[in-house]
């Protein structure tokens, strides 16, 4: 295995926040355009949701692409980051539809979001303060 990936754990890791993110980025992509979603566009929570879903998305890909260049090989990071694409439609599509679209989905997102870089923050400190 020392010849494939010698850091297993933080293969595993990085596997798991670039599932979530690919999963959360599947979410996200059903509320836009926002011109397509009265329900969320006429409310401010929605468009604070999404507002917050998009900055912590955008953290949560940023931290876990650097926490993987410092942790793991090129071709495992390449190769874990391609399941997560290619396999989070299929649980993307597990979900019940409420929890997918809506407010619903958008609160299950952020907070999956706000789980995972605190683990990230925790596993590999990539974000200094």
């Amino acid at each position: 295995m020392d010849m494939i990936e010698p850091n297993v754990a933080a293969l595993l890791w990085f596997a798991l926040f670039a599932g979530v993110a690919s999963i959360g980025f599947y979410v996200l992509t059903g509320v836009f355009p926002l011109e397509t979603r009265p329900d969320l566009r006429s409310r401010p929570l929605g468009l604070a949701l999404i507002a917050a879903n998009v900055v912590l998305l955008l953290a949560l890909v940023g931290g876990s692409m650097v926490y993987g260049a410092a942790h793991l090989r090129w071709t495992s990071l390449v190769i874990v980051a391609g399941f997560a694409v290619l396999f989070a439609p299929g649980l993307f599509n597990v979900w019940p539809q409420r929890w997918r679209d809506g407010m619903a989905g958008l609160a299950i997102v952020l907070t999956s979001f706000g789980v995972s870089l605190g683990l990230l923050q925790h596993v590999g400190a990539v974000f200094s303060l």
